[in-house]
């Protein structure tokens, strides 16, 4: 088994640009939803005239579902400039455009300029935003992370946290309904996953970087070196990510 300092080293110089979670095969484990949202997502863009992408991170996720399900207008944005130079290059080849907008400022876009806004795992949801873009009958798709997920992790690093109701799948329901929007589908799950080593968790953290705000090696060192001699001596740390689906329609009159 590698040393910790190995690990630790192996988890401090891994790139974490963009969503490609490839590097964690045979490092981490987490169970998909049953729903399949990356299908869901090309079915809808098969139909969709104009779409649009919110946060849409390096664009792996909208240009798999994107590659044969082209439509006339294919955007994005982007809040993290890394982030935007790698959905630039790789939505280019499908006719996307990426526009560089803080998660939390306004879209700009005009009012009712698409028939299917998505956004999966975004940071923030600006629902009065997503209807305004939206055209009448026109869809709103969403996997986002719920409350709670990952807190056997958070706990472990940063001790017993309360879990916020800010992610919780029903607020959310109420907001889009505020916000004028119908919604139409939503469903909760929670997935088990697996951290082989410190290496991976520390990867983890580094790439999604709200689950332990301010993570650092060097703050986290002593926790990190008992979550290491825990995996050494009893296996995988166990964890549990909370998903849910939201479909939303914005009323055609």
């Amino acid at each position: 088994m590698a040393t910790f300092d190995d690990l630790v080293a192996e988890g401090e110089s891994t790139p974490v640009d963009g969503w490609d979670f490839s590097w964690f095969a045979g490092r981490a484990t987490e169970q998909r939803p049953v729903w399949g949202y990356a299908r869901l997502l090309s079915t809808r863009l098969a139909t969709a005239r104009h779409a649009l992408d919110l946060q849409t991170g390096g664009g792996e996720v909208l240009a798999a579902a994107a590659d044969g399900h082209r439509p006339a207008t294919l955007s994005a944005t982007e809040g993290w400039p890394p982030n935007v130079a790698l959905a630039r290059q790789r939505l280019a080849p499908l006719g996307g455009t990426v526009v560089e907008v803080a998660e939390d400022a306004p879209l700009p876009f005009p009012a009712g300029s698409f028939d299917l806004v998505s956004s999966r795992h975004p940071v923030s949801t600006d629902w009065a935003q997503i209807a305004r873009v939206l055209a009448p009958g026109g869809t709103y798709l969403s996997q986002q992370v719920g409350a709670g997920s990952v807190h056997e992790l958070i706990d472990f690093m940063m001790g017993p946290q309360v879990i916020g109701a800010g992610r919780a799948p029903d607020r959310h329901r109420a907001a889009a309904v505020a916000a004028g929007l119908r919604v139409t589908e939503l469903r909760d799950a929670w997935l088990r996953m697996e951290f082989a080593n410190v290496a991976a968790v520390i990867v983890f953290l580094r790439k999604v970087i709200w689950t332990v705000p301010g993570f650092t090696v060097d703050g986290y060192r002593e926790r990190l070196r008992a979550l290491h001699e825990q995996i050494r001596t009893a296996g995988p740390f166990v964890a549990h990510s909370r998903r849910f689906l939201i479909t939303a329609t914005k009323p055609s009159v």
